[in-house]
This record gives structure tokens, C-alpha cells and sequence, in this order.
């Protein structure tokens, strides 16, 4: 591995025209792609193999054409005080908005409260009309949306208060400029790290290309795809931020070998095969992670994982490539300049900084010395910002978590005001009547054994398809859709299924959106052990291989339990618990989105990996020359604790600037990520693994030998390299080390 990454920086390093060339015209043509490809539509949410799917796939087969996938909007009225909405004045009113929303642009039906039924609440005050549309909420063009909002506003104009809920006036997600300055203190850490402007600018730049190309690859390929904005977000988010640090590892260990005295186009060579070969390894467990989000069988989760995968692999291409080719533009210019220089000037540099150790050689000796002790405050501190993961409260997004200055979260306010917290989460009944002798008694049947359950405010009578085949029953609960309640109501409904099936023939599925978050959340659930399962399994094979012993691929895995579970808790304190939501920005609590902790869990196992690989390569590397266990520990925090620590610092800024986002999930995945990498560089990484490793001593690199035969050797720590570059001023007793490993 590290030989032929030693080729290949030095070709890239030789032939830099033809690699700038070849990313420049891959970026053009990415941008060209997504500028002419058609617009993404709605992301679809399908969940293969839950009830509440198998319902809305059978009504679409069932009710073919139907406009139960297009766009809604429920536009609620209130009357003044001391008013009812069945005053004639307000009656009117009312007609004249709904007549009006009729002659709107792509609109299906509109519903006249006072024909509706169960539409004007009992004490009057309150009513609504729903509007629905022939497209998907996201796929309705602005003229529409506009259209709806500006008869609204002229209703309101009589003194009633009228508000839009649904999901039509909902807006892509943005990220405002808060990304803008998660990349502007990137670029003052990489300043500072490097010492040069042209230093820091490489990073960023190659960083930037590889999301350009990866951002514009995913746009071109929305539409086609069905990947929806979300996943472009998440994929760029995640891009920027390893493509920065991947670069940077180059970039320093391509530093370290000019001050050895080496020629440029050796050190280029070498800082390839040996940082190269950790970028490498670090990006393939990132891979491993997102794109094992597969085995959870939910399609947009495994599209995100996909895309997010392929901006790594992106990431780590440009690293080994462009890096090379831009160091071969920039000359010299990219050592420090001024006093800082010095450090880079070679042997004699070196020689006068000797019995000056620097911060990480200081933290390094201080955690060998007390290694218990660091080991222990390291878990109890993660274990008590553990602790709110045990009140997780999972949940799709809805009206009810919008800002409360919003309209949608007022009408969903005032629809719970009027009818009761359960009916902004209505149940929808299936009943497939195909088999049955009778389908309207079955129905019926149906309907009366749902009204004599616990927590029922309405059932409404059932409605059957031209074919007559398939009816549906709404069911409206007695308490808020987020309840514990609701959710017995749920599954008590569906355990009066088989014994209806086996009276009346009558297949009973129980659907809507309540439903399908409630079998979201427990599908997921099931699929976290078999995801961890694979993921550490995996992972943890490739860091065997990697560092050759047993116990450091387990250590690594039980940091990165630590660092999720410290993240997830931080996600639960602020988002549910509103811990630090003003200033966070976070306007209303609620249930954690579905999909954040277990692409979370993802995103943080690779991210954590990362650190493992680099931190603990450089440790092995100096075991593997002859340094004792302990001294191995300190040598590794030397020459890497000061980069890494940039590089957890730059990864913590670009996911903080995701937290400004108008989206809640990619909100708390900023937050959750910026979380997780602090816990895990700093804490884990940091702290823990030297301490674990000192009291392991040279039990930590045990690996037994047949295993040891039966792995590959991928030469991490550049043994391969001692053949390569003689001529080019390498220390002869770095050759020496090289030559007994």
C-alpha cells in the first residue's frame, strides 16, 4: 500500500498539469450535469415491509389516480372574541376563501366547513377547509403557494384569524450562512496549525472541489435518483469536513519529511504512502459506515448513505492526488515563514528544538504517568453526558415542532384547540374487503370494534373505492399524536385484526402518518443491533489488519460507543430537553427526527475511526522501530496530537455551521456530529486510548502468529519505502529502523 502510494504522489507530484486538468473538467462537467438536470421532486419516504406502507401501497393499487399524494393544506379559521364561526358574517367570509382557493392553480377539491363533516368545532369558534392539490407539496410551483398565502391574507383583513397548516408552504432546507463560517474558521485553524496562508489554502481548496463535484453529481442525479435536499446537505456537510482533514494530513506529514532534509518530490512521495495509507484507511471505515446503512432497508436513509459515501471517496481521491499536484505549484512557499520556520529547517532545526517538547509530547507524558486516573475521569465524564440518551423520544417532523411564530405551527394549534390533540394526528384504517362475502358489514364490523377501544374521540363511517373492494375508516385519538397513549391505540387496534379476519374475511391495516412514525421508530430500533453488528464487525477487521493486534481495534470500538452515546445525549438535551436551545437557535423541543440517531451512528463511527487511524498509527510506527510501549504513546502524541487536534477543531466548525440550517434534521445532525467529534478527538482519542494503551503495555500489539500470517500486510507505517528515495537525503538511521521492522 504505502509503496504504491509513494508512486503515486510522486506521478501526481510530476504530471501536476494533467491531475489539476482532470479535476478542474470533472468539476465543470458535475456543474454542467446539475444545471441541466430537472428539478429534484419530493423525497419519497417508502418504508418496505411496515404495516402503514403495505396500507398506502394497497390504496394506491386499490385507487389508482387519487390525489392522495398530492399537496395539502388546511386553512383554519377563528373567530374574535365573543364570535362563532357560524355567525353569518363569518360564514360568508369563510365561503367567499373557499370558493376563491377553488380557482387556484393546481388545486384537486377544496371542503366547505359547514358541508364537512366534523369540520366547525362544537362550541363554533373554530373551523377548517382542506385544500388539496394534484402535485406533491414540493413539486407545486411558487405561483400556487403564492396564490394560497395572498387569499389568506385578504381573509384576515376582516378581523378573523385564519393560518395554513399542512405541508404546502414548507420550504427546502437551507443552511444560511452559518456553513459560510464553519469554513471561515477552518481556514484561520489551518493558519494557525501551518503557519502560512499558502498552507491553509490547500485544504480548503481541494476540500471545496471535492464537494463542488459531489454537490453537483447528487443535483444531477435528484431527480433521477428520488434523493431529495436533504441528502445533498448531509453529503456536502460530511465532504467538507473529512476533505479538509484528509488533506491536512497529507499536508503536515509532507512538512515533517522536508524538515528530514528531503528533496520535494521524495517527501511528496512519502508523506503519500505514509499519511496517504492512514487517509485511506480512515476514509474506507467513513465507506463503511454510511454504506452499510443499507441493511436497515429504508431507501432514503440508505440514498443519503450512498451520496455521503461517494463524497468520502472523493475526498480521499483529491487527497492523494491533488495535494501532490498542488504542492508541486506552490514550491516552498508552503513552509512557514518568519520565526516558525525554523522548526522546518531540517536537521540542525531539530537539533536546537531538542529538550523543548511540545504540547502533545507534554500531554502524552502526562497520561502514561497517570494512566488509571485519566482513564477513569475520561468514562465518567462520557457516561454522564450519556445519561438523557435514556429518555430518547423518537418522532417524524410535523407542525407541532415548527417555531410557534410560524403559520403552520398556529394552525396546528388551533385545529388541537378546536377538535382535541388528537386530531393533527388522525389514524387511517384500511379494510381490504376483497375476500369477503359481505364488505360493507365487515366495515361496519371494523368501525364498531374501534369505537369500543380506550383513547377513541371519532371514527368516522367507512368509505369505499368505485371497485368497492377497499374502504377506509378514520379514526381520530383521544390524545396528541406523540403520546405513549395513541400509540397503544395503535397497536390495539392491530391486535383486533386476525380476530376480524377470521369473522368477516377482512383484511385490517392500520396507516397514516402517526402509524407509519410509530413503525418508522420500531423498524429502526430492530435495526441497530444488526447495523452495529456489521459496521464494528467490518471496521473492526480492517483496523486488525491496519494495526496488526487485537485489543487496539477493540479499544477503538468500545471509544466510539463512549462518543455516540455522549453525542446522542447532548442531541436529546438540547432538542428535546431545550438545554442551550435559545442560544443554539432551537425555537421548539420535541421528538428526535427518525432518521438522526442511527446515521448519526454511522457518521460518528467513521469520523471516529479517522482519529483512531491517525493518532495510532503514528504510535505503532514508532513500536514497530524499536521505541517501548509507554515511549511509543508520547512519540505518537509528538508528531500528531497538534494536527489532529486542528483537524477535530476544523470538523467541529463545519458541522457547527450546519446547526443555522431551517431543517430540523440537518440541525441536529451539526449539532450531534460537532458533539461527537469533540467527545471523541478530545476525550476519547485524546484521553482514553493512550491511557488504555500505556496500561496495556505490549499486550496492546499481541497478535497471534498465525493470524498475523493470515492477514494481509498493508505496510501503514511505510516500511516498503525504505528502497525508495536513498538518494534524497533521508536519515540513515531512519533507514536502519526501517530495515529491521
Amino acid at each position: 500500500m504505502a509503496t504504491f502510494l509513494y508512486k503515486l504522489g510522486r506521478f501526481a507530484f510530476r504530471r501536476r498539469h494533467f491531475i489539476a486538468l482532470f479535476w478542474a473538467a470533472l468539476l465543470a462537467a458535475a456543474c454542467v450535469a446539475a444545471f441541466n438536470a430537472p428539478a429534484a421532486g419530493a423525497s419519497s419516504y417508502s418504508i418496505p415491509g411496515i404495516e402503514s406502507q403495505k396500507a398506502y401501497d394497497l390504496l394506491a393499487q386499490r385507487s389508482p389516480g387519487s390525489d392522495a399524494d398530492g399537496g395539502s393544506a388546511n386553512v383554519v379559521f377563528k373567530a374574535s372574541a365573543g364570535e362563532k364561526m357560524t355567525d353569518a358574517d363569518n360564514k360568508t367570509l369563510v365561503e367567499q376563501t373557499v370558493k376563491k382557493l377553488g380557482t387556484g392553480p393546481e388545486v384537486a377539491s377544496v371542503t366547505d366547513p359547514f358541508t364537512q363533516h366534523n369540520a366547525v368545532s362544537k362550541d363554533g369558534t373554530i373551523a377548517y377547509a382542506q385544500v388539496k392539490y394534484t402535485a406533491p407539496a414540493k413539486e407545486l410551483k411558487d405561483s400556487t403557494k403564492d396564490f394560497l398565502k395572498k387569499t389568506v391574507e385578504k381573509s384576515r383583513d376582516s378581523g378573523v384569524t385564519v393560518e395554513i397548516g399542512g405541508d404546502v408552504l414548507d420550504d427546502s432546507p437551507s443552511s444560511g450562512a452559518g456553513e459560510l463560517i464553519g469554513v471561515a474558521v477552518a481556514a484561520v485553524v489551518l493558519v494557525i496549525t501551518l503557519g502560512s496562508l499558502v498552507a491553509a489554502g490547500l485544504p480548503l481548496l481541494t476540500a471545496l472541489i471535492g464537494v463542488g463535484i459531489g454537490y453537483a453529481g447528487i443535483t444531477a442525479l435528484a431527480n433521477a435518483l428520488d434523493l431529495g435536499d436533504t441528502t445533498s446537505i448531509l453529503a456536502m456537510m460530511i465532504g467538507l469536513a473529512v476533505g479538509i482533514d484528509y488533506a491536512l494530513f497529507i499536508l503536515s506529514r509532507y512538512r515533517s519529511e522536508l524538515a528530514e532534509g528531503r528533496e520535494r518530490e521524495d517527501a511528496v512521495g512519502r508523506a503519500t504512502g505514509t499519511a496517504g495509507s492512514a487517509v485511506v484507511f480512515a476514509g474506507l471505515t467513513v465507506v463503511i459506515a454510511l454504506v452499510g446503512l443499507w441493511i436497515v432497508d429504508v431507501p432514503v436513509l440508505t440514498k443519503m448513505g450512498f451520496a455521503a459515501a461517494c463524497t468520502v471517496v472523493l475526498a480521499v481521491l483529491i487527497a492523494l492526488t491533488m495535494i501532490p499536484a498542488m504542492i508541486g505549484y506552490v514550491g516552498r512557499r508552503i513552509q512557514p515563514t518568519g520565526k516558525k520556520s525554523k522548526r522546518f529547517g531540517g536537521r540542525k532545526a531539530r537539533e536546537n528544538t531538542e529538550g523543548k517538547p511540545n504540547m502533545g509530547t507534554r500531554w502524552g507524558s502526562f497520561v502514561v504517568r497517570r494512566p488509571a486516573a485519566v482513564l477513569v475521569l475520561g468514562v465518567v465524564a462520557l457516561g454522564a453526558m450519556a445519561i438523557p440518551v435514556t429518555q430518547l423520544n423518537l418522532g417524524l417532523g410535523d407542525d407541532s415542532t415548527k417555531p410557534a411564530s410560524t403559520t403552520q405551527r398556529k394552525a396546528y394549534d388551533l385545529l388541537s384547540e378546536g377538535f382535541g390533540p388528537g386530531f393533527n394526528g388522525p389514524l387511517m384504517i384500511v379494510v381490504d374487503t376483497k375476500d369477503s362475502s359481505a364488505p360493507k358489514a365487515a366495515a361496519t364490523t371494523v368501525a364498531d370494534e374501534v369505537k369500543g377501544l380506550k383513547d377513541v374521540a371519532t371514527v368516522t363511517p367507512a368509505m369505499f373505492n368505485k371497485a368497492g373492494d377497499t374502504a377506509t375508516i378514520t379514526v381520530i385519538p383521544d390524545s396528541k399524536p406523540s403520546s405513549t397513549k395513541t400509540e397503544d391505540l395503535v397497536h390495539d387496534i392491530r391486535d383486533k385484526a386476525d380476530g376480524i379476519r377470521a369473522d368477516t374475511d377482512a383484511r385490517v391495516l392500520v396507516t397514516g402518518t402517526t402509524a407509519m412514525n410509530i413503525d418508522f421508530s420500531q423498524k429502526l430500533s430492530d435495526a441497530l443491533i444488526p447495523y452495529l453488528a456489521l459496521v464494528v464487525g467490518l471496521a473492526f477487521l480492517l483496523l486488525m489488519v491496519v494495526f496488526r493486534s487485537i485489543l487496539v481495534p477493540l479499544k477503538a470500538a468500545l471509544g466510539f460507543l463512549l462518543s455516540v452515546l455522549a453525542a446522542l445525549g447532548a442531541v436529546v438535551a438540547v432538542f428535546q430537553w431545550g438545554w442551550l436551545a435559545g442560544l443554539l437557535g432551537v425555537e421548539e423541543t420535541g421528538p428526535i427526527m427518525s432518521l438522526v440517531p442511527i446515521f448519526m451512528i454511522g457518521v460518528i463511527f467513521g469520523l471516529a475511526m479517522d482519529y483512531e487511524v491517525f493518532l495510532v498509527t503514528r504510535m505503532r510506527e514508532a513500536y514497530v522501530h524499536g521505541e517501548e510501549p509507554k515511549q511509543a504513546v508520547v512519540t505518537g502524541f509528538k508528531h500528531s496530537a497538534r494536527v489532529v487536534t486542528a483537524a477535530a477543531i476544523i470538523m467541529m466548525s463545519v458541522f457547527s455551521g450546519f446547526i443555522s440550517s431551517s431543517e430540523s434534521m440537518i440541525k441536529m445532525m451539526g449539532l450531534g456530529l460537532a458533539a461527537a467529534v469533540f467527545f471523541d478527538a478530545f476525550i476519547v482519542r485524546m484521553a482514553i486510548v493512550p491511557a488504555v494503551l500505556a496500561l496495556l503495555g505490549k499486550s496492546a500489539w499481541w497478535l497471534p502468529k498465525w493470524l498475523d500470517r493470515a492477514l494481509p500486510n498493508v505496510d501503514v507505517e511505510g516500511a516498503g519505502l525504505r528502497t525508495q528515495g536513498n538518494d534524497s537525503g533521508a536519515d540513515p538511521d531512519e533507514e536502519r529502523a526501517l530495515a529491521r521492522v
